[in-house]
C-alpha cells in the first residue's frame, strides 16, 4: 500500500519493528495516519501501513497503557513494539477494538448468545405450552402422586368429617364414573365429600377431589355439582395440583416428601396448594376440560352456567355474604363468575340427560347423614 505523504500532520513515535520470529528487531518510527499505522524503517527499507481493522494487540489497551505490542494480519509474523502513553491513547481512538472494553465484550458475547438462546427456548416453550414442571409431575409414579395428594387433602380438610352415607356414596360414584368415562384414558379420580358448610371444591395430587357439603347444599341441581366436579377433574387432567406443589415447595423438597420425607413438610403440602391458587390460564384450561367432560358424559353445560350466574347474583346482592361464612371461597380463586357463565352460554347444544335421576340426586344431597371421624376413611 502506498504510504501517506502527509507526514507533517501527525507526530512519529520511536518503536522497534520485527519482521519475523527468526529476525532481529530494528529501529523505526510509527505514525498514526487516517488509514492505519505507518511504519518508517531505516533508510533502504520501504514504508508500510498496517490498517487499523487488521491490527491485534498482545495485551488489550487499558486507560493507563504506556506501550503496545502490535501485529497485523497483513504481515503475519511481524511485530511492532511502541512505547509512549500518548501513542497508546491515540491508538484507542483509531482502533477501539483493541481496548480492554472491547476485549471484555468479545469474551461476553458467547455468554450473551447462550442467554439469548435460553431465553428463546423459554419463549418457544411457553408458546408451545410445554411446562417442565408439568412434565416432571406427569413422570412421577402414581404411588408418589397419591402420597402427596393424601398429605395435601388431610391438611386441607383437617377437623372436618368425611361424609359416608351409603346411598349418597353410591350416587357420588355414579356421577364420578359417568364423568370419568369421558376423561382421557388412564385418568382415575377419587372424589370425597366432607361435612363442611363452606361452599368449596378443590383438586389435590393423585386425581383426588374434595367436595363440601356446603357446595352440594347450595347447588339446585345435580347438573350444577357435575359442572363443578368436571372443572376440578380438569385440574387433575392438567396435573395442576402436582405442578403447583412442586413449584411452591421446590423440586427437591417435593421428591423428599414423596419418598417419605418429614411429617412437617407433608403437613405443609395442603397449605402450599391452598395459598398458591391457579393462574387464570389454568382455570380456563380446567373450564375447557369441564365442558369436554360434560359433553362426553352427555350432561348439559347449562347447570354449570346457571351455577355461575346464581352465585354472581348472590355476590352482587350481598357483598358481605362471602365475608360472613366464606361461602364463596371456591369462586374467589377463580375467574369472575359472570365471565364464566357467559363462556358456558356460548357452547353448542348436544343431546343430554340429567347428571343424576331424582332419587340419586336426593341421595347425594343426604350424603353427610353419616360421617366418619376425622382421619378415618382417608385411605379409601
Amino acid at each position: 500500500m502506498p504510504p501517506s505523504t502527509n507526514t507533517s500532520q501527525a507526530s512519529s513515535t520511536y518503536c522497534r519493528f520485527t519482521a519475523s520470529q527468526s529476525s532481529g528487531s530494528v529501529d523505526a518510527t510509527a505514525t498514526l495516519r487516517p488509514e492505519g499505522v505507518e511504519i518508517d524503517l531505516d533508510a533502504g527499507h520501504p514504508r508500510r501501513v498496517w490498517q487499523y481493522a487488521k491490527l491485534t494487540a498482545q495485551e488489550p489497551l487499558r486507560p493507563n497503557a504506556i506501550d503496545v505490542l502490535l501485529s497485523s494480519s497483513e504481515e503475519p509474523g511481524a511485530r511492532l513494539f511502541v512505547q509512549g502513553r500518548e501513542f497508546a491513547a491515540s491508538l484507542k481512538e483509531h482502533a477501539p477494538h483493541l481496548t480492554a472494553r472491547a476485549e471484555r465484550w468479545r469474551g461476553a458475547r458467547p455468554w450473551l448468545f447462550l442467554l439469548a438462546l435460553i431465553a428463546g427456548l423459554l419463549v418457544v416453550t411457553y408458546v408451545a405450552g410445554w411446562n417442565p414442571l408439568k412434565s416432571f409431575a406427569g413422570a412421577l409414579p402414581e404411588s408418589w402422586r397419591q402420597r402427596l395428594g393424601d398429605a395435601a387433602r388431610a391438611s386441607m380438610t383437617e377437623g372436618h368429617k368425611q361424609c359416608a352415607d351409603a346411598a349418597g356414596l353410591a350416587a357420588l360414584a355414579q356421577l364420578t364414573d359417568r364423568l370419568s368415562k369421558a376423561a382421557p384414558t388412564g385418568t382415575p379420580f377419587m372424589v370425597r365429600v366432607y361435612d363442611w358448610p363452606l361452599m368449596n371444591a378443590f383438586a389435590v395430587p393423585g386425581g383426588q377431589i374434595v367436595l363440601t357439603e356446603g357446595l352440594i347444599d347450595k347447588a339446585e341441581t345435580a347438573d350444577e355439582v357435575a359442572g363443578v366436579l368436571a372443572h376440578e377433574m380438569g385440574h387433575g387432567i392438567e396435573l395442576h395440583p402436582e405442578t403447583g406443589i412442586i413449584r411452591g415447595v421446590g423440586l427437591a423438597t417435593a421428591v423428599e416428601v414423596m419418598l417419605g420425607g418429614s411429617g412437617g413438610t407433608l403437613a405443609n403440602a395442603g397449605l402450599v396448594l391452598a395459598q398458591l391458587g391457579y393462574s387464570r390460564d389454568a382455570e380456563r384450561q380446567a373450564d375447557r376440560h369441564a365442558l369436554e367432560l360434560l359433553e362426553g358424559a352427555g350432561i348439559a353445560p347449562k347447570g354449570l352456567g346457571n351455577f355461575f350466574t346464581r352465585v354472581s347474583q348472590m355476590e352482587a346482592e350481598d357483598g358481605s355474604y362471602t365475608a360472613k361464612a366464606g361461602a364463596l371461597s371456591w369462586l374467589r380463586i377463580h375467574p369472575p363468575a359472570a365471565e364464566r357463565a357467559e363462556f358456558v352460554k356460548q357452547q353448542h347444544d348436544y343431546p343430554s340427560t340429567p347428571a343424576l335421576d331424582a332419587q340419586a340426586w336426593q341421595d347425594l344431597q343426604s350424603i353427610c347423614r353419616t360421617t366418619l371421624e376425622p382421619g378415618k376413611g382417608d385411605g379409601d
